[in-house]
């Protein structure tokens, strides 16, 4: 993924709600989410076999991935991160001794205990607990600042946004912001992109994810149509 927006707050009969943008070559095979994974939930890529973000509904947890800036895994040993949201989702500790072989990345693990962020770089691990408020993370990182035009923009309107008090509320708010607020693919801002590379390619979004975690269960939404606010779908988790 490329954008994660995750609202805190424990105090709320919904205390967690995350948002996640998938940015890919739309060349790129893949399935929306299912069981591809015993006990856990996700799309899955069907070039590495792996996922952007995983879920776990027994136990309430997510595993969410995006791509980092830094310094590359040798090409020789270099594993596909897309098993890192897959093993966060299961509550698996990552041993320190196996980053050296997965490109930098930005690995969020969320339950109902809090958003835990790691951040490796390729050279070192950092680990950051998020505090409860309104939080993107993008490619560069945990952007805490109003530098990112994208982050600049969005984090205020995701902090607005209507929070229902229950798993089967109004979630119009968030759809619509999920799937861009209508800005265009171009402007700085746009948080679903469309790029035509030189090369033919196109990089761009593929889809949207909506989840809420709460002591009742889990709310868990998916587009493969990323700018339509109307096109989401109810995952189903048993």
């Amino acid at each position: 993924m490329c954008t994660v927006a995750v609202s805190i707050d424990p105090s709320a009969e919904i205390p967690l709600i995350l948002v996640g943008v998938r940015d890919e070559f739309t060349d790129r095979p893949w399935v929306p989410p299912g069981e591809h994974w015993p006990g856990l939930i996700g799309g899955r890529d069907l070039q590495a076999n792996g996922t952007w973000l995983a879920v776990d509904p027994a136990a309430r947890r997510i595993g969410a991935l995006l791509n980092g800036h830094g310094v590359l895994a040798p090409e020789r040993t270099r594993r596909s991160r897309g098993d890192l949201p897959l093993r966060a989702a299961a509550g698996e500790r990552i041993p320190e001794s196996d980053l050296v072989h997965y490109d930098p990345f930005h690995l969020i693990f969320a339950d109902l205990g809090g958003v835990r962020l790691w951040q490796w770089d390729g050279i070192a691990l950092k680990q950051d607990d998020l505090p409860p408020g309104t939080h993107m993370i993008v490619n560069s990182g945990w952007e805490r600042g109003e530098e990112n035009e994208r982050v600049a923009f969005f984090r205020p309107l995701f902090a607005k946004a209507h929070r229902p008090s229950e798993l089967d509320g109004d979630w119009d708010d968030w759809r619509r912001l999920a799937t861009g607020a209508g800005l265009p693919p171009d402007d700085p801002r746009a948080m679903i992109i469309r790029h035509g590379l030189p090369d033919g390619r196109i990089f761009g979004s593929l889809s949207v994810t909506l989840l809420a975690l709460a002591p009742g269960g889990i709310r868990y939404e998916f587009t493969g149509d990323p700018r339509d606010p109307e096109a989401f779908g109810r995952v189903p988790l048993e």
